[in-house]
């Protein structure tokens, strides 16, 4: 697959929502996914489902397939790219969305430039970044923050602090929540933000129940659905 002495690492995609890859995934990832046989995922049971969804030629008992989180070591890591050293391609697949993107395969990758292999990513969906750009806020300057604290006076605490380095630095600042305390972090948002700070719920993003709304922090009272154990990216901005 390569004429390269080492193999190349490939970035896959995959969907944000269940039975829409044939709304975003591209021709060139399932044509990549379909001449691949060895895979880094995150889990195996739902990454060979997604290959065989894209790619339904693929023999899927005759794949190489190694599982990667975020609870794995460098040791790991690096056995894991093994194959590539060796001269195989290889791909990453994540839960949802673009790999190395809040993901654990941008250790892979990290390693994967250390030992001069090829990294190749591949166009697909991405819940922080269409969060915003269909949130109308500052594309120019964002910072995204992954999981903000659990206990809830230090997720207050992160949650002013973010207000005030959005208006030092006029920058759009994002984050997530695990889907089932997204009650929680919307509570926390309506009763500690300014009440002029706007504030994008982006949930279920290419989902055929997509939710997607901007509104002013004092807006918001009476019009969030119900959005337990929905995923979810959060913004706020204030100009």
């Amino acid at each position: 697959m390569t004429t390269s002495a080492k193999g190349t690492l490939f970035l896959i995609p995959t969907v944000l929502a269940d039975d829409t890859a044939a709304a975003v995934i591209s021709p060139q990832v399932a044509e990549v996914t379909g001449r691949l046989t060895y895979f880094m995922v995150e889990n195996a049971r739902t990454a060979r489902r997604y290959i065989k969804s894209i790619a339904p030629a693929q023999v899927i008992e005759e794949l190489a397939i190694t599982v990667i989180d975020k609870n794995s070591s460098d040791t790991e890591l690096t056995a894991a790219l093994k194959p590539l050293l060796a001269g195989q391609d290889g791909g990453i697949i994540s839960e949802a969305g673009c790999p190395g993107v809040a993901d654990p395969g941008a250790e892979l990758a990290r390693l994967a430039h250390q030992h001069g292999v090829k990294v190749v990513p591949l166009v697909g969906p991405s819940a922080i970044l269409m969060g915003l750009m269909a949130s109308g806020f500052n594309g120019q300057s964002f910072a995204f923050h992954g999981y903000l604290p659990i206990e809830k006076r230090d997720r207050i605490q992160a949650l002013r602090a973010l207000e005030k380095e959005m208006v030092q630095k006029d920058q759009t600042q994002i984050f997530m929540e695990t889907p089932y305390r997204n009650r929680q972090m919307i509570d926390d948002l309506l009763q500690n933000l300014g009440k002029d700070t706007k504030l994008c719920i982006a949930a279920n993003i290419t989902g055929p129940n997509e939710f997607i709304k901007t509104l002013k922090v004092s807006e918001w009272k009476g019009k969030i659905p119900d959005l337990h154990k929905q995923p979810a990216v959060f913004l706020i901005y204030r100009r």
